[in-house]
């Protein structure tokens, strides 16, 4: 499970002052649940999924990943969860099959555990006919389902995906959303953050806005369908946020 009780982080700027990028921000993830969280570039998102993940430490509030604190237990943290993040890069003179195989041994995984769960990984995103294939040489799709495989190769409980589509053409979109979908039926806990309204519509379970660092509105999509009176994803998300005035003002500062 997934629990973020009052995360703030704060960070220190020499012409701006102090500037709060997630604020007092709260909400649970369950095992077999997709928890959908959105915002606009800058309103903090990413800054939330990077404590979740440990790659941050919270100003305040706490971060319980699988049991473990996120502050005060990353190692144990990061041995259960698997962190997409939107700019993972890769060993461009490595193969897809040699890329996974160097982060499952990271993980600390023998050799033939490795072999099983990269095969069953590559099955399940298509990418038998390029493993064996330099990174250097691939597509943007090729790229990501190598980032995603050697993200998940440790098997973790927790996964979080930050803007897992972006860039990709419909069809390898489409492959990694149900990849994702099927890893919710497995009782996985998973965080999605994506800017693709429809993404969200299919495939998410509990949905959470983010503006200026705070949390708008949580719900199911028909909780929030009641509660802003549209039936629409990208209109409730821009009701959510105050109307496209506050938007336009968020995204200018």
């Amino acid at each position: 499970m997934i629990e973020a009780r009052n995360l703030t982080k704060t960070f220190k700027d020499k012409k701006r002052g102090v500037i709060t990028a997630v604020n007092d921000v709260s909400f649970t993830c369950r095992p077999g649940q997709i928890y959908g969280l959105l915002g606009a570039n800058g309103a903090g998102k990413t800054t939330t999924l990077r404590l979740l993940a440990t790659l941050l430490q919270p100003t305040s509030g706490v971060a319980r990943l699988a049991g473990f604190d996120a502050a005060t237990e990353a190692n144990q943290v990061r041995a259960h969860v698997g962190f997409l993040a939107a700019s993972t890069a890769l060993y461009g003179r490595l193969t897809a099959r040699e890329m996974i195989t160097y982060f499952g041994r990271l993980n600390g995984l023998a050799d033939a555990t490795i072999k099983e769960r990269l095969n069953r990984l590559a099955a399940e995103l298509d990418m038998r006919d390029f493993l064996d294939r330099r990174c250097e040489k691939f597509s943007t799709g090729m790229k990501q389902k190598t980032s995603i495989a050697r993200t998940l190769i440790h098997d973790p409980a927790v996964m979080i995906f930050d803007e897992p589509t972006l860039g990709l053409d419909v069809m390898t979109a489409r492959s990694i959303v149900k990849f994702v979908r099927d890893c919710r039926d497995r009782g996985k806990t998973v965080i999605y953050s994506t800017h693709v309204m429809s993404e969200v519509e299919r495939i998410c379970d509990i949905i959470g806005i983010i503006h200026d660092g705070r949390l708008v509105a949580e719900g199911t999509l028909a909780e929030l369908r009641q509660r802003f009176g549209e039936t629409d994803m990208e209109e409730i998300f821009i009701k959510a946020v105050g109307g496209e005035a506050a938007l336009t003002a968020a995204l200018k500062n």
